[in-house]
């Protein structure tokens, strides 16, 4: 697609330089800054002063002031000219013969020796290797050999560096540091200089069409292949880049980049190096000389000089924009990055990918925009601004100037299509997601937060919960009032708590659980409030609002001081924390929340209060006693409610036995119980005999035992165990009660538990009618308990002789060495010196008095110190 990138301004018109002279045509051109050379076919040099000025449309024009002419003498046309600013020299190709004039003055220099002779063409090396600053190296044609020449031009002398021979006569030439590009009769070559090594490029036709050879940059050149193609080639001879489609007929190229100028019969055709596209025509008849002079470019027509003047970068860029043209924009902007200073090139890339971003929103195409935008770091208010209402009315923000798209808003930009507004708003949704917790939310979190916020409210979207449940900037001024009109009444509670007006909050959800507002976002609200309330800081807060938790239900409400941390003793005393015993005085009008709050002290947090534990006893029994009472009482709950309050009985030891004994003391249903607190009582003959002869609960009798003995001493369990078998055998009793069934029980009891019994007593308390088929479990078990132990008391004793045996052979292992004692050595255990021969030996030989050893022995066990007597003479 077309682009306007240059306007054709005249420089030098056909009057001025050369009046009514009808014969004169240009023959070459030269620019150096403002001053211009023009080489004429009478052997003229014309020299003009260029002056640029800005027009009222911003555009460039020249005024050109003629300063000097000179005749050079020798009817030939001045073929070529190359500035050497550093020299103050013009290099001069007429007549076949290389020469240098003064840049000034137009004169020849001095010394004859400035002159190379035979010369077919010549160009001037852009990228030197020679590192001299006063001295310009060119390449030089000759015109009857085939040969390049290397020459080092001074100020009044060249010299001869280097030669190179070539396959076949070269026609045209263009250097770069040592590679020389050479259009040869039938092919272009690359040649470097410097090792001799050689590249064919590809093949032409120089009779055909005129060979172009153009230094483009740092070893790569532009030239004019066949099929009408401008062909880049770089050093090694690899194209980097796509060719240019230019016509059959081009005389001449140059570039500014990113454009590739060509000129042909009468056309200028400018084309882009980044997508190769024809971007512009201009109509240029009768030209034949187009170069460019450090980024100008320069046109001659065989009687005038003209100026390609390229439009501003940045204006071509807009136009593209303009014509919705993002791509070539972007790849516009991205080329002349070589050529713009780092820090303005970022500025003008950044804006040129906002402005891209917002023509892309605009056709939703919303992931390339996002790309876009994020690239371009853009002012995310920038984008929402184009939502009304969005951003809060404190905001300071004020859109971009100039503005980086053109719609007002967003029903601007949609023109009334709904369906195109919503996809807007879902996309802003995601943007302005993903970028608040980034660095483009930097210094406008509050105006990002709130504009989501508004967004998730308007469109019902599941994650403003989510936005208010966790660290955020939503302005409470802003988004209070939006919240209300949309009806999100639990989700206005969360921003008042999130800004710490938690009164508030609850008074909103209570309105809502109530039935006051209507909003739907929670089923379980009034379960939420009292969790809200659990770990709530404010505990004027948690006794406000308790009561109305308590009275819809106790079973839910009383977790509000279940899942609090508990005050007083238990826990360092804060600030959140209520105490139990309030809340205790506080439930004694809700008895269900009583007990589970009790529940909740004794058996979850297992504080160790006598208090407590009795007062949760209590409530245990009376809740018994009220369901016995009730006629008819119902089975399912009586049995639970016996099982909590007979868990608590047999597991805790903090409560008052004697109180809860007088409670169920009257009732005849509560023997269980009852057996439990004797038990606690140490009363186990008690209890065994209400197990036993009223209940009449044998494995309840046994499990009591094993109740009872927990954590005791062997003897203790024996104990318990015979007093239960004595229950059951009791001869004090009726001789036809002592049958049946206790019978049974007490040969189960043995028979079960016979490791526990001694049997010697055992036998002297059964009667002597028991066979012993009948015993026979208990018998054996009896006798391998029996066998076992004497058995085990064997080893042990063995061990023990073998130790002693063992002591034996080390004490006379220590006999045999001689131990030395003398006044001068000291007792280890006494420190003081030995007066007699008579010692003990520890072991390792360290000697000791007898007396001293004698008390060790008593402290220590001796199998520990081995001792070893020895009688040793000094």
């Amino acid at each position: 697609m077309s682009v306007k990138a240059f306007e054709l301004v005249p420089a030098v018109e056909r009057e001025l330089l050369m009046g009514d002279k009808a014969r004169i045509n240009i023959e070459c051109i030269e620019c150096c800054g403002k001053h211009l050379y023009v080489g004429t076919n009478d052997c003229f040099i014309h020299h003009f002063l260029l002056e640029e000025h800005a027009t009222t449309k911003g555009m460039l024009s020249y005024t050109v002031q003629k300063l000097l002419f000179k005749y050079l003498g020798l009817k030939k046309p001045v073929e070529a000219l190359k500035a050497a600013s550093a020299l103050e020299r013009i290099i001069v190709l007429c007549d076949a013969t290389v020469s240098v004039i003064d840049m000034i003055t137009l004169e020849p220099v001095p010394s004859g020796g400035a002159k190379i002779k035979g010369v077919a063409a010549f160009c001037v090396n852009e990228n030197p290797v020679n590192g001299d600053p006063f001295c310009v190296e060119i390449g030089v044609l000759s015109a009857r050999r085939r040969t390049v020449q290397i020459y080092m031009v001074y100020k009044d002398r060249v010299q001869l560096v280097k030669e190179v021979n070539t396959p076949e006569q070269p026609c045209a030439v263009s250097l770069d540091g040592y590679f020389l590009c050479l259009a040869l009769s039938t092919q272009y070559m690359i040649l470097n200089y410097s090792t001799g090594a050689a590249q064919d490029l590809f093949p032409y036709d120089s009779e055909e069409r005129k060979p172009i050879v153009k230094r483009i940059g740092r070893e790569e050149f532009l030239l004019a292949a066949p099929g009408g193609l401008g062909m880049f080639a770089n050093a090694e001879g690899i194209s980097q880049r796509a060719p240019v489609n230019w016509s059959e007929s081009v005389m001449g190229a140059a570039v500014c980049f990113p454009y590739v100028v060509a000129l042909d019969e009468g056309f200028v055709t400018i084309h882009s190096m980044l997508d190769q596209q024809l971007k512009q025509t201009l109509s240029f008849r009768d030209g034949h000389i187009l170069q460019d002079f450090e980024g100008k470019v320069v046109l001659a027509s065989t009687k005038a000089v003209y100026v390609l003047v390229p439009l501003p970068l940045e204006r071509q860029i807009q136009e593209l924009l303009a014509g919705h043209r993002v791509e070539e924009a972007l790849a516009l902007t991205e080329g002349a990055r070589r050529n713009i200073p780092k820090d303005k090139f970022q500025i003008l890339h950044r804006r040129i990918l906002q402005q891209a971003g917002f023509i892309q929103f605009g056709q939703l195409q919303f992931l390339e925009a996002k790309e876009h935008f994020r690239t371009g770091q853009l002012d995310v208010r920038e984008l929402i601004s184009l939502y009304p209402l969005l951003l809060p009315a404190s905001s300071s923000f004020a859109r971009c100037h100039p503005p980086l798209h053109g719609f007002a808003d967003l029903n601007h930009l949609a023109q009334g299509d709904q369906d195109k507004v919503q996809r807007c708003k879902r996309f802003l949704i995601t943007y302005l997601g993903e970028v608040r917790s980034t660095e483009g939310a930097n210094g406008c979190r509050e105006d990002v937060d709130t504009a989501l916020l508004k967004l998730y409210a308007e469109q019902d979207h599941e994650s403003l919960l989510d936005l208010l449940a966790s660290p955020n900037a939503c302005l409470l001024a802003d988004s209070a009032p939006w919240l209300e009109k949309h009806h999100k009444y639990f989700a206005l509670g969360l921003l008042y708590h999130y800004n710490g007006q938690d009164s508030a909050a609850l008074q909103l959800w209570v309105r809502i659980v109530n039935g006051d507002l209507q909003d739907s976002t929670r089923s379980d609200l009034y379960e939420y409030i009292v969790d809200f309330l659990g770990f709530c800081s404010n505990p004027d807060l948690v006794w406000k609002y308790a009561d109305w938790a308590l009275q819809r239900d106790q079973t839910i409400g009383v977790q509000i001081f279940t899942r609090r941390p508990v005050g007083q003793d238990q826990v360092k005393e804060q600030k959140d924390q209520v105490n139990p015993d309030d809340v205790i005085t506080y439930l004694g009008k809700h008895s269900q929340a009583l007990l589970l709050y009790l529940e909740h002290l004794v058996l979850g947090r297992r504080i160790q209060k006598e208090k407590l534990h009795t007062h949760l006893a209590v409530q245990y029994t009376d809740r018994v006693l009220s369901l016995l009472s009730q006629s008819p009482p119902v089975d399912q709950q009586v049995s639970v409610a016996r099982d909590k309050l007979q868990l608590l009985l047999r597991e805790s030891s903090l409560y008052r036995v004697q109180l809860l004994l007088g409670k169920i003391q009257e009732c005849d249903q509560l023997f269980l119980e009852r057996a439990t607190l004797h038990g606690k009582l140490e009363e186990h003959d008690k209890a065994l005999h209400i197990l036993v002869h009223q209940l009449k609960d044998f494995p309840a009798a046994e499990a009591y035992c094993v109740w009872g003995s927990a954590s005791r001493d062997p003897a203790y369990q024996q104990s318990l165990f015979h007093l239960l078998l004595g229950v059951y055998l009791d001869r004090d009793l009726p001789s036809s009660t002592v049958t049946g069934e206790l019978e049974m029980a007490a040969v189960d009891l043995l028979n079960r538990h016979g490791e526990v019994f001694d049997a010697v007593r055992v036998l002297d308390l059964l009667p002597e009618g028991w066979s012993l088929q009948l015993l026979r479990p208990f018998l054996g078990r009896a006798l391998r308990g029996s066998m076992h132990a004497c058995r085990t008391s064997q080893v042990a004793l063995g061990l023990a002789r073998s130790e002693n045996l063992q002591l034996q052979h080390d004490r006379l292992k220590q006999r045999r060495s001689p131990v030395l004692v003398s006044q001068k050595k000291g007792c280890v255990l006494c420190h003081n010196t030995f007066s007699e021969p008579d010692c003990v030996c520890l072991p390792g030989g360290v000697p000791v008095h007898t007396h001293c050893a004698a008390q060790r022995v008593v402290r220590d066990s001796p199998t520990r110190r081995q001792l070893a007597n020895s009688n040793n003479h000094t």
